[in-house]
């Protein structure tokens, strides 16, 4: 993949600069742990293409998007957290609580989270 800032972790972490746990990798995805987990079960999705921000995706990455969606359905699936429940979590900008400039969207799971806005 091109265009990936040098100093974006998420993309040293595909061009396996940084290390991870690895869940899932395709030619669209990595899936791995979160190194700060906020769950028993806490994974990270990102996408392989660098897009920044919620606010720099285009429409022609859609399909990306919602393959993102169906990877977190899956992991929840293989942690045996489908039927208790999960929720994902797509931070945007600081006031969103985003920290790193790569969207990635988080999976937490296995135990009761609190309630949330729905």
């Amino acid at each position: 993949m091109t265009n990936r800032p040098a100093d974006c972790i998420f993309c040293k972490i595909i061009e396996r600069q940084i290390p991870a746990d690895i869940l899932f990798e395709d030619d669209d995805l990595l899936a791995f742990r979160d190194i700060h987990p906020q769950a028993p079960f806490h994974a990270l999705i990102i996408p392989k293409k660098h897009i920044s921000t919620v606010n720099d995706i285009a429409e022609a990455d859609a399909p990306l998007i919602g393959k993102m969606a169906l990877r977190a359905q899956a992991l929840a699936a293989e942690q045996g957290i489908t039927e208790s429940g999960f929720r994902l979590v797509m931070n945007c900008n600081q006031e969103g609580g985003q920290t790193v400039y790569h969207i990635h969207m988080h999976v937490l799971g296995g135990r009761q989270l609190k309630p949330g806005l729905g």
